[in-house]
């Protein structure tokens, strides 16, 4: 017998939810297997906003006060006033990248202090 897997996907295609489930139930059992997803990977896939550790700070807008915005984004990330300014017009932008939590909200705080929108990532 020679193994059609088209014929398969058809056959499950019209198959009720309640028989894809027996199905599934029987593989498991014939062939000693698990569907269900290792618990880690589920915990690591569902919990990943809640236990970010590292986050981009993204100037979404620069807003009116767009020298001011300039001035914090250099003070900030250090680069030149170019660099600065061409980070802020090319909004949105990533500001910093890979930071903790504490100093992103500081950063957040900052440019919306000088009239910035700001999202952390």
């Amino acid at each position: 017998m020679a193994f059609d897997k088209d014929a398969i996907i058809a056959s499950l295609k019209e198959a009720s939810i309640s028989d894809l489930n027996d199905l599934v139930k029987a593989i498991e059992d014939e062939f000693d297997v698990s569907a269900a997803a290792p618990v880690a990977a589920a915990g690591a896939a569902g919990g990943d906003a809640a236990a970010k550790d590292s986050f981009t700070v993204e100037l979404t807008e620069a807003g009116q006060a767009k020298v001011k915005v300039i001035k914090a984004v250099k003070d900030i990330t250090g680069v030149g006033l170019k660099d600065a300014k061409d980070l802020v017009d090319g909004a949105p932008s990533a500001i910093k990248e890979d930071v903790k939590e504490d100093e992103a909200n500081d950063i957040k705080e900052k440019l919306e202090a000088a009239g910035a929108t700001v999202t952390l990532k």
